[in-house]
């Protein structure tokens, strides 16, 4: 079998930063000459040309959202609407179940790659067709909050049972506070898509697909993919840290013609990705934390909540203050070509997986100020089993963070004779310098498709 090239289909939750992954992953594959099925919703597909590396064998299969009641007209991804709307569009993607079966029956690919299309394996098994459940977030996030040991203990999922470890869950730095725990227990109880929650669509993703895939590697996250793969028994395979090409393109001029006027290793750059958006006064902390620093900095964030465009939420009187040092945008900007920048010295990022491989791999000190979901395993894992960044603190009970907290926590990698700034330093290269060490990637991506070829026999 291993002479005969791969095809396989894949279907990742409707959100840029799942479909971005999967055609990192698809663009592995096709550097060996495996063929790729890659259903993309229609109008969402311009925006992920570029990325195709491979067009001669990655091919886009655009797909229709239905419509459903209470989305915006035209929504396809998640960044079409408001976090408290992504449970319809969650049921708009089960909604096309026909089309795809219908589709899968004329492609006849070896596998399925998908997430949270919990359906998708019951519906593939006559047709022969393996599916590997594409993990986005990482293993430690799927070991501590959703471990087959959490439903075979019969307690009720309570902020108080989420903040105790599950019983064989390895020893790691990682907790959750009373805020915290509130928060992903609410997720996980949440309807995602019609009568199904959230824990229960992706529970059965992992305990019904043939196999599970994550992109990471042993070295980071070796004893977390060692506990899923005794929890879920089904093999736990491995794509390597897959870090992304870096674009083709050069900085665009008004950013570079901004961070060119700083000394090298000064700037703050602070991003939070596409769809975190901040309440009106943690927005207003946040930037005035920035300022407080005494530090430039351009900060990529989304309008706050109940205000229409960036401008409107600032505090009264920031834009003069910091004018010619710092710039708050509400765009989209070129966040791998900013962070490899000499001049940015300092990522503060919201710990999604994506954010946290590209600052990985550059050499920005890390300021970890994650907002919900796995983004907060994220952080402890960064700040605390790694020790590759500082993360903000924010209130036990509340979860709120202040101007001086985000100060701080900027000082103390930023500031040169800061001695915690001196060990995430090393550390972040010590696992910079593995990262990129010549091969790696390439040993854990054949690695990988041997693995698969192993599940076809």
């Amino acid at each position: 079998m291993s002479e005969n090239k791969l095809h396989i289909a894949m279907y990742p939750w409707f959100a840029m930063g799942h479909l971005t992954a999967f055609l990192h992953v698809s663009n592995k594959l096709a550097e060996r000459g495996h063929k790729i099925s890659f259903y993309i919703p229609t109008k969402t597909q311009s925006k992920l040309n570029s990325f195709n590396l491979n067009p001669h064998l990655i091919s886009f299969i655009p797909i229709s959202v239905p419509h459903i009641d209470g989305l915006p007209l035209g929504a396809e991804t998640t960044s079409d609407v408001p976090f408290s709307s992504q449970h319809l569009l969650m049921t708009a993607m089960d909604e096309t179940r026909p089309s795809i079966e219908e589709s899968l029956v004329k492609l006849k690919p070896h596998f399925v790659f998908f997430d949270f299309t919990h359906w998708l394996p019951e519906a593939v098994l006559h047709l022969g067709i393996k599916t590997v459940h594409c993990c986005t977030i990482s293993p430690a996030t799927v070991g501590f909050l959703m471990s087959p040991e959490r439903e075979r203990l019969e307690k009720p999922l309570t902020e108080a049972t989420l903040m105790e470890s599950p019983p064989s869950f390895p020893s790691s730095s990682i907790t959750l506070r009373p805020h915290e725990a509130r928060v992903l227990t609410n997720i996980a109880k949440k309807e995602y898509g019609k009568g199904i929650s959230f824990t229960q669509r992706l529970l059965i993703s992992f305990n019904k697909c043939d196999a599970i895939s994550f992109k990471t590697c042993k070295e980071m996250e070796g004893i977390y993919c060692d506990y899923l793969e005794t929890q879920f028994r089904k093999p736990v395979i491995l794509a390597g840290p897959v870090i992304p090409m870096p674009p083709n393109s050069v900085l665009e001029e008004k950013w570079e013609n901004f961070l060119v006027k700083f000394r090298s290793k000064t700037v703050i750059f602070c991003a939070f990705g596409s769809e975190c958006v901040l309440d009106k006064d943690q927005f207003q902390e946040l930037v005035l934390g920035l300022e407080l620093t005494g530090l430039p900095f351009l900060a990529a964030l989304k309008p706050p909540i109940g205000t229409e465009t960036i401008e409107s939420g600032l505090p009264e009187g920031f834009e003069e203050r910091v004018e010619g040092r710092g710039v708050v945008y509400g765009g989209w900007v070129q966040q791998q070509l900013i962070l490899g920048h000499s001049s940015v010295g300092c990522f503060v990022t919201h710990c999604g997986s994506g954010s946290l491989l590209e600052a990985m791999v550059n050499k920005c000190q890390l300021v970890l100020l994650p907002h919900t979901g796995d983004q907060i395993i994220n952080a402890r894992m960064m700040g605390g089993d790694l020790k590759v960044g500082v993360e903000v603190e924010k209130g036990d009970e509340d979860g709120l963070f202040t101007r001086g907290g985000v100060c701080k926590a900027v000082k103390a990698v930023m500031d040169e004779d800061s001695e915690i700034g001196k060990e995430v330093e090393r550390n972040h290269g010590k696992w910079r310098e593995f990262l990129l060490r010549k091969g790696l990637e390439d040993s854990y991506m054949d690695g990988f498709v041997q693995k698969l070829y192993t599940l076809l026999t």
